[in-house]
């Protein structure tokens, strides 16, 4: 799970904060998501440490719901925001970055 968090969070980073940073700091957003994917990050590395299987499964079930919270966001806010601020050539490039990272981590 964290191993594709990290992936998540990374091309998240540069295909959409960097060009909508702008845009998340107007509707007071920027930090939130940032914020999001240190919680996240945080949860399942105190997962890791754990001592006990119930704190463990606890740390877990925080990271799972956080991200879930973090995915719902991104379908009502961010991908909107995408399609309504950046042209559809911009929207298709970042889509082609997309495919071709996707690719490169699945070989």
């Amino acid at each position: 799970m964290e191993s594709l968090l990290a992936a998540h969070s990374r091309t998240e980073d540069e295909l959409f904060i960097g060009p909508l940073e702008h845009c998340f700091e107007q509707i007071g957003q920027r930090e939130s998501f940032h914020q999001e994917h240190n919680e996240i990050d945080n949860c399942l590395k105190l997962a890791q440490k754990a001592r006990d299987a119930r704190r463990a499964r606890q740390l877990l079930l925080a990271a799972v719901i956080s991200s879930r919270k973090h995915f719902d966001k991104e379908e009502r806010i961010v991908f909107p925001l995408a399609e309504r601020v950046l042209n559809s050539k911009t929207l298709a490039s970042l889509g082609q970055t997309w495919l071709e990272q996707r690719t490169r981590t699945l070989l």
